[in-house]
């Protein structure tokens, strides 16, 4: 009796190993496979998956830190070729992390305005502002100190834009204003600092010294 029931358990083991491999699939019987789009459904939210940059990267392992401050990302206007290649040769030779700052190439529109001016003094100039206001004429600061005294009435990105804008204030009764070229396009470099920590953070004059009065403000979305 002891031997039938050794016996029957080695039939049953070689049944279930049989089982188990597949080897009775063509009988119709084996468990159920599992390929790669059965697993992806089984996962929660697959589409949600996805690989981080290494900023994100960066990101995610400082906030991990108990003691860490949020990190700030960092950029700059437009630099000259010549302040950015002395940038980039600093930072190369330095011990700045590769991936803690990047140089992009950035394209500053040519910008022209509708302007009147420039006037003999500050009172003809404050007249002429009243009158303007008086045909609700909205005004923009006038940022190049050669136009002023002057008064900007309005910015555009073309020369044809600004023309269009001035036969529109003609219509409305304004004289004595022209169309003039505020800023020729402008290209260079913008560096960007996309995670400073507190480590970083102690080591930013370091680069201010060398962005020509350039300043670092926060990253625009």
């Amino acid at each position: 009796m002891l031997r039938l029931t050794v016996l029957l358990l080695i039939l049953l083991n070689g049944v279930y190993f049989a089982w188990s491999e597949g080897v009775l699939r063509g009988l119709g019987y084996g468990p159920a496979q599992q390929t790669e789009p059965h697993r992806l459904a089984q996962q929660i939210k697959p589409e949600l998956i996805r690989v981080l940059t290494p900023d994100e990267s960066r990101q995610l392992e400082l906030a991990a830190r108990p003691d860490a401050k949020p990190t700030q990302c960092l950029q700059t206007g437009l630099l000259t070729a010549a302040v950015s290649a002395k940038l980039r040769a600093a930072l190369e030779a330095s011990s700045w992390p590769a991936d803690a700052w990047r140089l992009e190439p950035v394209t500053v529109p040519e910008r022209w305005i509708i302007y009147m001016g420039k006037f003999q003094n500050a009172e003809l100039q404050a007249r002429k502002r009243g009158e303007l206001l008086a045909l609700n004429v909205k005004l923009q600061p006038l940022s190049l100190t050669s136009l002023q005294p002057g008064l900007s009435l309005g910015a555009f990105e073309t020369q044809a834009a600004a023309q269009n804008g001035l036969k529109d204030l003609t219509a409305r009764g304004v004289r004595t204003a022209r169309v003039v070229q505020e800023r020729p396009e402008e290209r260079g470099d913008s560096l960007r600092l996309p995670a400073v920590d507190d480590a970083l953070r102690t080591r930013l004059d370091d680069i201010k010294t060398l962005l020509a009065g350039e300043p670092l403000r926060a990253c625009r979305p």
